[in-house]
């Protein structure tokens, strides 16, 4: 299978090494020209160090080569997602994309596969997702994510095509609650980061990240999720790794953010925006979600760490 992924940063670029070193043959596109001659001449990425790009692993800054794949894996940030679909539909009409993005649309208040299927309605919309990080993934350590497809024909098909000797493939057709899961989970990190670089301690951190899964369980169902998909790898599984890993960028700006340190701000930290989204559903529907409120403040400049510390100590005691 000759299989395109849109994206030329480390994790849509860690994906296609883990592919073409199972024999498929990959194509990526970049946005950034000078970037492909690079992975070209050096076969390498400089977002990826270290990792020997696989030479049945093509590049190019051209969409044309992307858009003769049939299934492409579409790795770029969620907020500039619709942007892409909108200018490409005709190319994407009948391809099976594969979002591997995780966030909440700002403008439109869905998720990747929702986002897809919203967008481009003749397309086959799919969502990989879960406890993963480009660099492990890239050196073939093992690593068990999400792939899910409301059409589960599709999915298993996806399933096996996309499955790798490291990479093992769970399915499931509730879409909405794998995107909410990794979506959400990205505002726990921030969160959690948050603890730690305020030096609250490891405690802390235990409690937001016990509190917090409720959250995401409640916004989750709220929008249609079966329960069990959030208590999975997608949810729970991403959850933990993300919140409790200095790889994750959500992470680190959280760490940032409570020790006052500076963070580079051309990184892409989904959860900023994620967590601006999902204030506006939780208030709209009606959903008490106050960590990802507290978050959503702090990434504004609307309250800092102490006020916001204040804010969660001072709710309610109540039973667990």
């Amino acid at each position: 299978m000759k299989i395109g992924i849109a994206g030329g940063g480390a994790f849509g670029t860690a994906l296609g090494v883990a592919l073409a070193l199972d024999g498929n043959t990959i194509h990526l596109w970049a946005r950034d020209a000078q970037r492909v001659t690079q992975m070209q001449e050096t076969r390498e990425n400089p977002k990826l160090p270290g990792v020997t790009l696989p030479q049945n692993m093509t590049f190019s800054a051209a969409l044309e080569p992307l858009f003769a794949c049939d299934t492409i894996l579409i790795a770029i940030p969620a907020q500039t997602l619709p942007a892409f679909l909108t200018a490409n539909v005709e190319a994407l009409t009948g391809k099976t994309l594969v979002a591997c993005c995780k966030g909440i649309d700002l403008q439109r208040m869905t998720g990747p596969a929702s986002t897809i299927r919203d967008l481009v309605p003749h397309a086959q919309a799919a969502m990989l997702t879960g406890p993963s990080f480009a660099a492990d993934i890239a050196r073939g350590l093992p690593t068990a994510l999400t792939l899910a497809c409301a059409d589960d024909a599709l999915g298993a098909m996806l399933q096996t095509a996309l499955s790798t000797t490291s990479i093992r493939l769970y399915r499931t057709t509730d879409t909405i609650g794998a995107e909410l899961g990794g979506a959400l989970k990205n505002v726990m990190a921030i969160a959690s980061g948050v603890a730690i670089g305020a030096r609250l301690g490891e405690s802390a951190r235990a409690a937001l990240i016990t509190r917090g899964f409720p959250e995401m369980q409640r916004l989750a169902l709220a929008l249609g999720a079966q329960p069990d998909t959030l208590a999975g790898l997608s949810g729970f599984g991403d959850l933990v790794l993300t919140c409790t890993s200095d790889q994750s960028r959500n992470y680190r700006y959280g760490l940032a953010l409570g020790s006052g340190a500076d963070f580079d701000l051309t990184t892409t930290v989904e959860g900023v925006a994620t967590a601006r989204a999902v204030r506006q559903l939780a208030q709209e529907l009606g959903i008490d979600m106050p960590i990802c409120a507290v978050v959503a403040d702090l990434t504004e400049g609307k309250t800092d760490v102490a006020t916001a510390l204040n804010t969660l100590l001072s709710r309610p005691l109540k039973e667990e």
